[in-house]
């Protein structure tokens, strides 16, 4: 019984990156452009698709495929910078409803393409195989998605606190106005950030496809776990969305085994305690 939890935990972390992954992606969004992105769920599903598509049995065939959504999800998310564009700093509510009619035109094209079924989607040959954990054969697909997952977040982490782009992306969010004065183009930084968090999304949905294959209804549910990630780790903190995103792969895997009645309030009842701590934090830091 311990081996099967302790191998339930590791799928449990390998699906906490893969949101972490797409979290990340919307927590750049939001944290420069201020624009609350509910077709988020729908890039993660266009790169699942991609993979279905363009994923072969080589090693080659799956970078290809992640080369190509990186581009396409960049660019998918420029176009919708650009869209929500007029629509920054009119409040979330107007954000939230066009984003929101575009994931529904997302999921009617998808699902005119790739039809109502879930597919499924192999990984390479050379990682189809399975690595012996205890008496438990574990999927090495997997296995090497958390090494490259976990590669992923030391980088972005590294690049956001020790790069340049980093200092000019977090000036951006600190305070856009006074980052404009003194001579930072944020409309760049804007869309470089809205490239990247599309592109995020969209290598997620391919690198991820074997994992949570393409299928309708997916987009919501990456979407909503997203947006718990975000509110959890809070906007702009890598190590924060990591450790949120984690805490939302164990909740989904071990605690759905382990109190499968109770699983489903557990991210609520985080949230809500997330929520109450930071609404009597913010009265203390201005008093």
């Amino acid at each position: 019984m311990g081996v099967t939890y302790a191998v339930t935990a590791l799928d449990g972390v390998a699906f906490g990156l893969l949101m972490f992954v797409v979290g990340a992606g919307l927590m750049l969004i939001f944290g420069v452009m201020d624009v609350l992105n509910l077709a988020h769920g729908s890039l993660f599903l266009g790169g699942a698709y991609v993979g279905y598509l363009l994923g072969g049995s080589g090693l080659l065939d799956l970078a290809a495929a992640t080369a190509a959504g990186a581009i396409l999800g960049a660019g998918g998310g420029v176009a919708l910078g650009l869209a929500m564009r007029p629509l920054v700093g009119h409040g979330h509510l107007e954000q939230a409803l066009a984003t929101l009619g575009v994931s529904f035109v997302a999921a009617d094209a998808y699902t005119s393409g790739f039809g109502g079924a879930p597919l499924h989607v192999n990984p390479p040959d050379l990682l189809a195989g399975t690595v012996t954990l205890g008496r438990h054969g574990y999927p090495t697909y997997r296995l090497g998605f958390i090494i490259v997952a976990a590669l992923l977040a030391v980088v972005l982490h590294l690049s956001i606190t020790r790069s340049r782009h980093g200092v000019l992306l977090r000036a951006t969010v600190a305070d856009p106005a006074m980052a404009a004065a003194t001579g930072i183009n944020t409309r760049r930084v804007q869309t470089l950030a809205m490239a990247a968090g599309g592109a995020l999304a969209v290598t997620a949905g391919v690198l991820g496809a074997p994992l949570l294959g393409p299928a309708p209804g997916v987009d919501t549910t990456v979407l909503v776990l997203s947006l718990i990630i975000v509110i959890i780790g809070g906007a702009g903190s890598i190590p924060g969305a990591l450790i949120a995103a984690l805490l939302v792969g164990q909740v989904q895997t071990v605690g759905v085994i382990a109190a499968p009645t109770a699983a489903p309030f557990a991210l609520l009842g985080v949230l809500l305690i997330v929520l109450t701590i930071r609404n009597r934090a913010q009265p203390a830091a201005h008093a």
